[in-house]
């Protein structure tokens, strides 16, 4: 498929990489210049371009921007034909980006983001960690593969991102509506925690949406105690207290 990524850093970038080396014809772009991205990002064979031209007959956008950039991609993305996928793999953390009453108030961030787009999208890749993602992509059947839900209101829509997921390394998993998607969302049982195509299942039917941002709140404030904003943590750090944290 024709794949445009908008944004190469940790999530972006890394799927850059492992799309194109699926056999995916992958453009990505960032906020600033294409000679500005990594050589390891195209390494694989992704192209580096402005964000314009990652649109540009794309069959799949991919949005791997902070989540309080996102309606600002609005007008880039108008004039794409109705049947591209649109993929939103961002997660909303007040304690980061601005306060949304909407969201406050219940309606999932997906959800949120499609009404600002104006357009159908998908949710996915939002529950796995960036190093995760990075480091975890396994063969299907393997053992130690990791299961990561997708949420999409149109079959295409779901049927086209699962298929990448399942590209990208990890067991995709059909999680239902965008309405749905909180489930996915931080501070769920499945956020960061790994969880096997087996598990994740229950860890979705487990998922309290009230518990789920006082974890989320926790988490971000542990983070932020520790780290300074835009560093990725170990692995074996975000996962064990993301297990500690938002276990069922």
């Amino acid at each position: 498929m024709k794949i445009g990524i908008l944004g190469s850093g940790f999530i972006g970038g890394t799927l850059a990489k492992t799309l194109s080396a699926a056999g995916h014809r992958v453009k990505v772009a960032n906020s600033r210049d294409p000679r500005t991205i990594d050589a390891d990002v195209l390494s694989t064979g992704a192209q580096a371009v402005t964000k314009e031209d990652a649109v540009a007959d794309a069959d799949v956008v991919i949005l791997s921007i902070p989540f309080c950039g996102i309606t600002a991609l609005a007008p880039l993305l108008a004039g794409l034909p109705a049947e591209s996928v649109v993929i939103d793999t961002s997660n909303y953390i007040p304690a980061r980006d601005e306060r949304i009453e909407a969201i406050e108030n219940g309606q999932a961030d997906s959800a949120w983001v499609a009404e600002r787009l104006g357009r159908p999208i998908a949710k996915a890749w939002n529950s796995i960690y960036s190093v995760t993602l990075k480091e975890m992509g396994r063969p299907a059947g393997h053992p130690e593969r990791i299961a990561a839900p997708v949420a999409a209101d149109r079959d295409r829509d779901r049927e086209v991102t699962m298929a990448l997921v399942e590209d990208s390394g990890f067991d995709a998993y059909d999680a239902g509506t965008l309405a749905d998607s909180w489930r996915q969302q931080t501070g769920s049982p499945c956020y960061c925690t790994e969880v096997t195509l087996a598990d994740l299942p229950e860890a979705l039917a487990a998922a309290d949406l009230a518990r789920s941002r006082r974890r989320r709140d926790l988490m971000f404030a542990v983070y932020q105690e520790r780290f300074e904003l835009g560093t990725n943590p170990g692995r074996d750090f975000i996962v064990g207290l993301s297990r500690i944290l938002n276990a069922a």
